[in-house]
């Protein structure tokens, strides 16, 4: 059986997600948990809640044993990217582009 989480439109761009994303691919989910925790990366907070989320779901199901789920996907995808504008010297603007992601965990039971 799988558990399933997804955390849409995330307010921190994709590349830097997948650093952490990495970490904790195919770990066991309270060695995840604990290296996350410890983690000082925006991300690292998002993917932590998302994983606990998941393993929430999971206990909510009732067919899988808690204690042996292993984190099988996690994958990071782009999102829409929010368009706004800085102010700069002598009335002129510049773009500022605010990166957002989408975040999928995928849990298995060992």
């Amino acid at each position: 059986m799988e558990s399933k989480a997804s955390l849409k439109y995330a307010r921190v761009g994709a590349q830097k997600a997948r650093l952490v994303a990495d970490l904790v691919r195919g770990k066991d989910v309270s060695a995840a948990l604990k290296s996350l925790t410890y983690l000082n990366k925006k991300s690292a907070l998002m993917i932590k809640k998302l994983i606990e989320s998941a393993v929430a779901n999971a206990d909510y199901k009732k067919t899988m044993d808690l204690d042996k789920l292993v984190v099988k996907t996690i994958f990071v995808d782009k999102g829409p990217v929010l368009k706004r504008f800085r102010p700069r010297a002598q009335g002129r603007a510049y773009g500022v582009r605010k990166q957002t992601s989408h975040i999928n965990v995928v849990l298995e039971e060992k």
